[in-house]
């Protein structure tokens, strides 16, 4: 029988798969139109699966508290995808992606130096190796250096990615669905002020539709795989392990649009994922 600890790990693995290649259904959706619209329905849309699939488990409601953490995390998840919609939309998947996934991983990690103290020595090495891979990635490099605009939009996806997991991870200790309705919850009620807000409420960019179905769906399946992954296991290793969703994204990236790095950014891009390795051992 497989144990909580590798089952945790498998889920990880499984929420980077499905966030990665959702997250490249959405960039591809947000380049034919506008990135805050994509999110937006396609958080709907994942919030319509699971009002349908949560009554079908009998999971216990879990306290107000954890609720609330569930709404906080769908609100700064969506933040998030906002800023990588965007980056993926108007800059390169294959830099805007490894970034943003370097900043998502380091935010959860920070938070547990303060509740845990000084991580053991693989950990530290990880961490050191990820800020060596953000520096290849975003170093100069010709027409392939970084510009401001990816830099900023990989930050705020970090971030708000980064604060989802913190928050996601207070949210499931007694169910999984309910805190995940409720992150849906808070998702489309933020995105639906800032589209009111900013007048840009609007109806789907048209012969999209299916890619933003596609990241709505994977996006659930991410997200609904790295709550068992943090519900059944530690959050730094379920953190590390879904921030290696740039992988399919990079090799979507790489298949459908023919993007490439040069040389010094995929021995970035490489650096990043065994920094990511070490930091989950």
């Amino acid at each position: 029988m497989i144990g909580s600890e590798a089952l945790a790990i498998t889920c990880g693995l499984c929420s980077a798969l499905a966030w990665g290649a959702g997250d490249f259904a959405g960039g591809f959706a947000s380049r034919r139109g506008n990135a805050l619209t994509v999110v937006l329905f396609s958080q709907i849309l994942g919030g319509i699966l699971l009002t349908c699939l949560t009554p079908l488990f009998a999971e216990k409601a879990p306290d107000t508290r954890q609720l609330l953490f569930g709404i906080l995390a769908g609100a700064f998840g969506v933040l998030g995808l906002v800023g990588l919609y965007k980056g993926l939309a108007s800059g390169r998947m294959g830099l805007v992606a490894p970034l943003s996934a370097m900043v998502t991983a380091v935010i959860p990690i920070g938070f547990s130096f303060v509740l845990e103290g000084l991580p053991g020595t693989l950990l530290m090495f990880g961490l050191a190796a990820a800020m060596v891979a953000v520096w290849l990635l975003s170093s100069p490099g010709g027409d392939m250096r970084i510009q401001k605009g990816e830099l900023r939009l990989s930050l705020l996806a970090g971030l708000g990615f980064g604060l989802f997991f913190i928050m996601m991870d207070h949210a499931s200790g007694q169910a999984v669905l309910w805190p995940l309705l409720a992150s849906k919850i808070g998702a489309v009620t933020v995105m639906f002020l800032i589209l009111t807000l900013t007048r840009q409420l609007a109806a789907p960019p048209k012969g999209q539709v299916g890619f933003i179905v596609l990241a709505g769906i994977l996006d659930t399946a991410g997200t609904a795989a790295f709550t068992v992954a943090a519900h059944l296991g530690r959050l730094d290793i379920s953190t590390v392990l879904a921030s290696l969703y740039p992988a399919s994204t990079i090799m979507l990236a790489w298949l459908v649009f023919r993007e490439s790095l040069d040389r010094r950014q995929w021995f970035g891009v490489a650096i990043a994922c065994v920094a990511l390795v070490l930091i989950a051992i």
